[in-house]
């Protein structure tokens, strides 16, 4: 399955049109998670945890796009967006859309 965020599959044609899929995955981050984050952000640096739970949430989340296409018959999902949004105190929502197609 070819995922990608531009329009078109360089070098094949769009034979068809299957369809918009999305995946959807939402994680949450645990209290110590959160208070190591917090001690990061008051002294600088990056938060490992946070950036480890979005990886594994946008993995998912382009994981179930990609079933959904192939279960549509598609070999290739183009335009692809991902959005990420918090949901509560601690949740990490991970959204990935695109449309399904079948390539020549």
């Amino acid at each position: 399955m070819i995922l990608t965020t531009t329009p078109t599959v360089e070098g094949r044609r769009i034979a068809e049109y299957k369809g918009i899929v999305h995946g959807e995955a939402i994680v949450g981050a645990n209290v110590l998670r959160d208070l190591m984050a917090s001690v990061r952000d008051f002294f600088g640096g990056r938060s490992g945890a946070y950036e480890a739970e979005l990886k594994k949430a946008r993995e998912i989340a382009l994981k179930e796009l990609a079933e959904e296409a192939r279960r549509m018959g598609a070999d290739a999902v183009v335009g692809i967006d991902l959005d990420y949004e918090v949901v509560g105190q601690s949740m990490l929502m991970v959204t990935a859309s695109g449309t399904a197609v079948k390539l020549e």
